[in-house]
């Protein structure tokens, strides 16, 4: 049935100045865009006066892979407005899944999302369970290198052969045929961080020169230079190269941010290469994160061991010696002990060394812990987030944890509406639907979304620009946002006076060719 919407400041996505207008949608399309008062239409009318309508938001770094198949609906996109997602992030996806590999790769995820309940092995049998249970978002898969490597090698430091190659090459063409979005790296994960970047590169042309190659780099500090230019030359093979939650952490890297915006704006006059950020300065990972990379081959008996003997917590104290551990938050926890407090807080406590609070959480725990690690400054991040082709990603951690997970899981869209544009500028109001939906939907190649245009499909969120804002922080960090009371997707509404009415209306996406 067709539905008018009236009174709203229409924000379209292409970065055009807001303007009044009504908008005539009828079935899951927009058919009309039209000056007030200029629809002739008998079709019921929804007053969003004194809101503005802007395309459903699109989160390019989003770890929600496994939310479709929890029994609880994951309100914490849509209720930001998100509409889309695009998950596979940081060389995560819950496929392939190889029979040799599967506890390792059962073991691995753990660290990172709840039990995920496996009945598939490749890419078309995952799509399959995904689409069944149903989505609240949007999704728009990507192929997460370290899964393939953990499919075809396990957990290992060793380079491939030619068999292992040839697996995960077969393996990246299968999950491009059932309709991924790419590529994507997080080579300080293991067991990516053992890869070389000519394993890369030829996995990367498999992606035949026009497709996305998405990546959390080898290092986001000392030598970040140096892991762009390892991104780009990946990328140009793939054909697109994306920077994932670009910034600068620690100290006495912090100011480099121009430094790094320089080396990409120079390579983008030769090659396609976009970013994304978060609106935050501290970041969020596995626990694990923390450990020298020779702590992290083999299965978790392996690393537990290293942990646990006397030379390797000895040597672990000399790596870390200058570790700042009130910078570091446990977040989430598989016993959800420790949640919300420091390493530096737990070691004071129980009268330790840091180093070994951190070991005591790793090895109770088994590995499956989270943190929040407080390392970047403001400047850095406005400096990016200010780029033209910077876009947002919240980098919320997997849904159905618990625990006190990084307010940015539920906060991220309205932060950069409220904090960065009506607030301190760093943005325009149209900048910054622009970063968060057109520019997105153009980079990802994701079908029919991200304007507000007639045809296209009414994939779309209603706020108030003078109150939306986060409302979580890093002790209570799941409560929802304030000021988007209305969301819409396909033509139909799902969120109402800013309550989630319980209906999955998203769906799996595939990449306009």
């Amino acid at each position: 049935m067709p539905e008018l919407l009236t009174g709203a400041t229409v924000v379209d996505g292409t970065g055009a100045a807001p303007r009044p207008a009504d908008v005539l949608l009828d079935g899951d399309r927009i058919t009309a865009v039209e000056p007030p008062g200029t629809l002739p239409t008998d079709a019921p009318h929804r007053d969003l006066t004194g809101l503005v309508l802007a395309p459903g938001f699109i989160d390019v770094h989003s770890h929600a892979d496994n939310a479709p198949l929890l029994d609880e609906h994951d309100t914490t996109k849509i209720r930001q407005g998100v509409t889309t997602e695009v998950v596979g992030n940081c060389g995560f996806s819950l496929a392939p899944r190889s029979h040799p590999h599967a506890d390792t790769l059962r073991t691995f995820l753990s660290r990172l999302f709840p039990p995920v309940p496996f009945t598939w092995t490749g890419f078309h049998d995952l799509f399959a369970a995904t689409d069944a249970a149903g989505h609240v978002t949007n999704h728009c898969p990507l192929i997460g290198h370290g899964t393939l490597r953990i499919a075809a090698m396990g957990m290992t430091d060793a380079a491939p052969d030619d068999t292992a190659l040839r697996t995960m090459r077969t393996a990246l063409e299968e999950g491009m045929n059932a309709g991924a979005f790419g590529l994507s790296t997080g080579l300080i994960y293991p067991p990516a961080v053992f890869s070389t970047t000519d394993e890369l590169i030829a996995l990367a042309r498999t992606l035949g020169g026009d497709a996305l190659y998405a990546t959390h780099m080898r290092d986001e500090g000392d030598t970040l230079l140096d892991a762009i230019d390892e991104a780009l030359r990946i990328g140009a093979t793939a054909g697109r190269t994306h920077l994932s939650h670009l910034k600068t952490t620690e100290p006495r890297n912090w100011g480099n941010m121009r430094h790094a915006l320089d080396e990409i704006h120079r390579a983008r006059d030769h090659q396609p290469l976009t970013q994304d950020v978060y609106p935050y300065t501290a970041s969020s990972t596995m626990l694990t994160a923390t450990l020298p990379r020779d702590y992290l081959t083999g299965d978790a008996d392996d690393v537990l061991a290293r942990l646990t003997s006397t030379p390797g917590r000895d040597r672990l104290a000399t790596a870390l010696a200058d570790t700042r551990w009130d910078s570091i938050l446990i977040a989430t926890t598989a016993s959800h002990r420790h949640e919300g407090r420091t390493i530096a807080d737990i070691a004071e406590t129980t009268g330790t060394e840091p180093v070994d609070a951190l070991v005591d959480v790793l090895v109770t725990e088994r590995l499956r812990a989270t943190m929040i690690h407080f390392s970047m400054h403001e400047d850095d991040l406005e400096l990016a987030l200010s780029d033209p082709a910077t876009m947002i990603g919240s980098d919320g951690l997997p849904p159905g944890t618990g625990g006190k997970p990084h307010p940015r899981l539920t906060g991220t869209f309205p932060r950069v509406l409220a904090r960065y544009t009506r607030e301190r500028g760093t943005l325009t109001l149209p900048e910054a639907v622009h970063r968060m939906t057109d520019l997105p939907a153009r980079t990802f190649r994701i079908p029919e979304r991200g304007r507000i245009a007639p045809g296209l499909i009414a994939d779309l969120v209603a706020f108030d620009p003078d109150t939306v804002t986060d409302v979580g922080d890093y002790h209570d960090p799941l409560r929802p946002p304030r000021g988007i009371p209305w969301v819409c997707q396909a033509g139909h509404t799902v969120v109402a006076d800013g309550t989630y009415l319980g209906t999955r209306r998203g769906t799996r996406l595939t990449p306009t060719t």
